[in-house]
């Protein structure tokens, strides 16, 4: 097997969005004085992004900072939060501000010193910028869903990957934490590597791959990945 490229799922694979999501919630409300149960909360924003996502298949194209407005506007009334506009907006950046999960900085770096490495997300370019220069995520280039308005698992945005960074479809590898994102990369031709990371929602169990599912390399975390992959 020939890889050339790794391209990164990053929400929730690379980044720790909720442990990030309920620590700016956590100084909202030490700054304001608010009672909130903000592991709720951010499960509750999170639960939202899918459906958002695809109601955007069936109308107007927005990119994700808009999507997360538009359910976070929905969610403060039913979380108590009377915010100024400014607070709103400095709380629906707090996905620009995602930490990542211990191991991803220094694998990320090992992995780099033998393959391009690229962000594959359904972000927003201005958003995995943002986190990227405040993580210290050392990405080779950054590509979105965004360049071509549509949204993984639509084929073409893993398609468009291996496209812009020259390689084929077989030489480029998806990293994710998520199983159907995998399957959707393995159907638009694309390698795959499964990270799964058991605290991406708390207490919650981890959900498995479907029966049958297999995929090109399983590791326990981008150390592991880049040993097996000789970085």
């Amino acid at each position: 097997m020939t890889i050339r490229a790794l391209v990164f799922d990053v929400f929730g694979t690379v980044v720790d969005w909720r442990s990030s999501i309920i620590r700016e919630g956590e100084l909202l409300g030490r700054a304001k004085n608010l009672k909130v149960d903000w592991a709720a909360f951010a499960d509750a924003w999170r639960a939202g992004y899918r459906p958002a996502m695809n109601r955007t298949a069936k109308g107007e194209w927005a990119n994700i900072d808009t999507l997360h407005r538009s359910i976070l506007d929905e969610l403060l009334p039913k979380f108590d939060l009377r915010l100024s506009e400014e607070e709103i907006r400095h709380l629906n950046l707090a996905w620009h501000r995602l930490i990542p999960w211990p191991d991803s900085v220094p694998g990320l770096n090992r992995l780099k010193t033998r393959y391009v490495i690229a962000t594959l997300s359904n972000g927003n370019v201005s958003l995995l910028v943002d986190m990227a220069k405040n993580a210290g995520l050392p990405w080779d280039t950054v590509l979105s869903g965004e360049l071509i308005r549509k949204y993984k698992p639509d084929p073409e945005v893993y398609q468009m990957a291996a496209r812009l960074l020259g390689a084929t479809y077989e030489e480029t590898m998806l990293v994710a934490a998520h199983p159907d994102d995998l399957l959707g990369a393995q159907r638009a031709g694309l390698k795959t590597a499964y990270v799964p990371r058991p605290l991406e929602h708390g207490p919650k169990p981890l959900v498995p791959p479907p029966a049958g599912a297999k995929f090109d390399f399983t590791a326990s975390d981008f150390l592991d990945l880049a040993r097996q992959l000789g970085a």
